[in-house]
C-alpha cells in the first residue's frame, strides 16, 4: 500500500505544551497526528474533547486520526467531524452498530476506521471490511501509553492484510500499543501501514530521526 505512515500519538506528549507537541510532529516529517479521545468510561482515563481537535486544527494541515475509545460512539462522530478530524476511529467493542456508525462518519465526509481491542478476533469484524477505510490492531489493552507491545497480536496484521488481497479491498491497517524501532519492524514485515508510536516518538532526541528509521528508511 506504499510507504508506512508514521502517526505520532499526542497522548504521550506533554499535555501543557499541546502546541509544541504538534509541531515537533511536523518538523519531524511524521505523516499523521494520533488523539486518542478516552472516555473515563470504555477505559478508565479522560483525555481530549473536540475543544482541543478545533485548536490544533489550526496548527496543521497533517490529517487527524482521532481514536475514540469510549462508549456510545455514535454520539460522538458529528462533534468530532466539525471539529477537524479527518480519520475517526471507533471500536467494535463499544459499538452495538458498528456499520451504522461506519456509515455516518463516511456520510460526513470523513474516512471510518474501526479498531480492536487484543481479545478480539479479526473475525469478528470481516463483514464490516468493505465499509471501513482503516483498521486499527491494537496491540495493548486500550487506556494507558507506555505498555509493552502484545506481539501475539501481529498475526492479525497478516490476516487483514490477506483479506484485503482476497476481497480486492483498500483499507488501510494500522498497529497501536508500545511500538517503538524493534517492534515497528516485525508490525512492517506482517504488512502493516499505519504505526502509532508514542512514547518511543516523544522520548526521541531526534524524532526526525527516529521517523526514517521506523519507516525503514535508515538502519
Amino acid at each position: 500500500m506504499g510507504k508506512k505512515l508514521i502517526a505520532p500519538s499526542i497522548l504521550s506528549a506533554d499535555f501543557a505544551n499541546m502546541g509544541q507537541a504538534v509541531d515537533d510532529i511536523a518538523t519531524s516529517g511524521a505523516d499523521w497526528i494520533h488523539i486518542d479521545v478516552m472516555d473515563g468510561n470504555f477505559v478508565p482515563p479522560i483525555t481530549f474533547g473536540t475543544k482541543m481537535v478545533e485548536h490544533l486544527r489550526g496548527r496543521t494541515a497533517l490529517p487527524f486520526d482521532v481514536h475514540l475509545m469510549t462508549r456510545a460512539p455514535e454520539n460522538l462522530v458529528p462533534a468530532f467531524a466539525g471539529a477537524g478530524a479527518d480519520y475517526i476511529t471507533f471500536h467494535l467493542e463499544a459499538a452495538v452498530h458498528a456499520h451504522r456508525v461506519a456509515q455516518g462518519i463516511r456520510g460526513l465526509g470523513k474516512k471510518a476506521g474501526l479498531s480492536i481491542v487484543p481479545s478480539t478476533p479479526v473475525s469478528a469484524l470481516t463483514c464490516l471490511l468493505p465499509f471501513v477505510d482503516l483498521v486499527l490492531v491494537m496491540t495493548v489493552n486500550p487506556g494507558y501509553g507506555g505498555q509493552t507491545c502484545i506481539t501475539e497480536c501481529f498475526s492479525k496484521i497478516e490476516e487483514l492484510v490477506r483479506l484485503r488481497q482476497e476481497q480486492k479491498l483498500d483499507f488501510l491497517v494500522s498497529v497501536d500499543g508500545g511500538i517503538n524501532e524493534e517492534t515497528a519492524s516485525e508490525a512492517s514485515a506482517a504488512g502493516v501501514d499505519v504505526l502509532v508510536t508514542g512514547s518511543a516518538f516523544f522520548g526521541a532526541a531526534d524524532k526526525a530521526a527516529l521517523v526514517r528509521r521506523l519507516r525503514g528508511e535508515e538502519a
